[in-house]
């Protein structure tokens, strides 16, 4: 037989930030010395403390299946993170635990998204937002975010793309890819104008709360605007603060009504998170919160590393993230320019794929995440690495003529 795929896959491009890493790992294998900054990925252990936990889970017999919607005991940490961290009060019933943050998100489109609803991603975007809002069948609409506003959503921006058929609003600061960090009073002016659009919902996914540097603090939608409250989800999970990528555990907060219908979705898919990875969380989130301070001081520290010799490289500008761990230099000035095996660098994705086969630095092209010319770098990499990394990139871009 002629395999026929569904026809909501069939013009879904592979994300890009996993399509580079794939490639960075085939080089790895044929022994290239490949240095790749193209997935966010901290480079800290997880807390011994959720690691123990989920060892004790597992030795006490705790391998049933586990609550689609997430256990008693994480549902409650969840509850006390959000009033600690964020100042935001829940219900168990408003909890959903989720196999990670992008499972939050596919629940939450899946469960209230039709064909032709519109859902306004702010560009730059993580990939994954209008990717899976398109397997919905349903329409992203990019809103421009200014480097020179440091990439922040503007309310005059965002006014102007709202219509009747908007379904979602989503907002993700700190931000990946931008590192772009939003106020209070910039998230004061944004729920000024949804405020004229009570059917619009809004996805706050603030997975890097904790994840500021300088003067900058993390500020919650729904704690700004508590009116708005009713149709705000607030998306997050132990990833990234606490160094538990693979654990693979998101959880959000939300009206009911909404966490009811995600929860539906859930167990119709994967059901619940693994029982010993909820036990894990569990002590993360109520466990020692200061090596988060630690981890952003290194970050900061990588931060000012990387976006100081980035703007050292003739041709390269770049704003200074505020948040999370990534930097987004712009290459306009190199585009047109050409290799000395005479390729013309024509666009990011041409100047991100011969900086990894060429100086075997991987990164992701700005096209990914709906504004070019730029790059994207992960900095959750070791001092060397990143030393060596701008080395490359700037011996790299000395060539082109």
């Amino acid at each position: 037989m002629t395999f026929r795929v569904a026809q909501r896959l069939a013009d879904l491009p592979p994300p890009a930030t996993i399509a580079m890493a794939q490639r960075a790992r085939a080089l790895k294998a044929e022994g290239v010395d490949v240095i790749s900054l193209a997935l966010g990925e901290p480079d800290f252990p997880s807390p011994p403390e959720a690691v123990e936990a989920a060892y004790a889970a597992g030795r006490a017999g705790d391998t049933r299946y586990p609550p689609v919607d997430g256990t008693i005991a994480l549902k409650d940490a969840v509850i006390a993170k959000f009033r600690r961290d964020n100042g935001l009060d829940y219900a168990r019933n408003q909890i959903l635990i989720a196999n990670g943050g992008k499972q939050i998100i596919f629940d939450a489109f899946m469960a209230t998204l039709d064909p032709g609803d519109e859902v306004i991603v702010p560009a730059p975007y993580w990939v994954s937002y209008p990717l899976i809002a398109q397997m919905m069948g349903a329409v992203p609409v990019p809103v421009a975010c200014q480097e020179t506003d440091g990439f922040r959503l503007r309310p005059d921006a965002l006014k102007a793309v709202l219509s009747p058929r908007t379904r979602w609003l989503v907002l993700n600061f700190p931000s990946n890819p931008t590192g772009a960090v939003m106020g209070p009073d910039d998230l004061a002016a944004i729920a000024e104008i949804l405020r004229a659009y009570p059917d619009v919902l809004v996805l706050s996914d603030e997975i890097y709360e904790h994840l500021t540097f300088g003067d900058r603090v993390h500020a919650s939608l729904a704690a700004v605007a508590p009116d708005l409250a009713d149709r705000i989800l607030t998306l997050n999970g132990v990833a990234k603060a606490y160094a538990m990528t693979g654990w693979r555990v998101g959880f959000a907060g939300g009206p009911a009504p909404l966490i009811a219908a995600m929860a539906k979705v859930q167990g119709n898919a994967t059901s619940g998170v693994c029982t010993l990875a909820q036990a894990g969380a569990v002590a993360a989130l109520n466990g020692d919160q200061s090596r988060i301070a630690s981890m952003r001081d290194t970050y900061a520290r990588r931060r000012d590393q990387v976006v100081g010799a980035l703007r050292a490289i003739p041709g390269i500008t770049c704003a200074n993230p505020d948040g999370a761990f990534y930097a987004y230099p712009g290459i306009a000035a190199l585009i047109g320019r050409t290799t000395p095996g005479g390729l013309v660098i024509d666009t990011d994705v041409t100047f991100a794929q011969t900086l990894l086969e060429e100086a075997h630095v991987s990164t992701v092209p700005g096209t990914a995440f709906g504004v070019s010319p730029h790059l994207r770098l992960s900095i959750a990499a070791s001092d060397d690495q990143l030393a060596s990394a701008l080395d490359r990139i700037s011996s790299f871009v000395a060539k082109l003529r």
